[in-house]
């Protein structure tokens, strides 16, 4: 996971531990499944502190920033197949090929995410 510390001469950032597809924000203050937010789009999971000191997912409730994790578009591999429902005996000018392309998503991969942290005020 590439991480990005704004700004980057800073000396006070929310620790955090990157397990496997998880990540542990403040020794289990917040912690989740990032491949699990993985979508077809870029997302962008904000984590802010709340008035109480916890911290919280979004900006909603949050009233510091602290950290940001994007997790890009998910990938895919496309391999041409036959496809299953060409029929070559139809009619002239049916709307089916004899190929069709298959989409298979690539693996996640917490390499691909970035992690940014924002200085927290000491």
């Amino acid at each position: 996971m590439k991480v990005t510390y704004l700004p980057e001469n800073g000396k006070n950032f929310i620790p955090y531990e990157v397990m496997g597809k998880n990540i542990d924000f403040d020794d289990g203050d917040l912690m989740f499944n990032v491949s699990k937010k993985e979508r077809d789009y870029e997302v962008v999971i904000d984590i802010c502190q709340d008035y109480t000191g916890g911290l919280v997912m979004g900006t909603e409730t949050g009233d510091k920033y602290i950290a940001q994790v994007v997790i890009p578009a998910r990938e895919y591999t496309e391999t041409e197949i036959a496809n299953p429902n060409y029929n070559p005996d139809a009619e002239e000018g049916g709307t089916e090929s004899p190929t069709i392309i298959q989409r298979t998503p690539v693996p996640f991969s917490m390499e691909r995410c970035e992690l940014r942290l924002w200085e927290m005020e000491v």
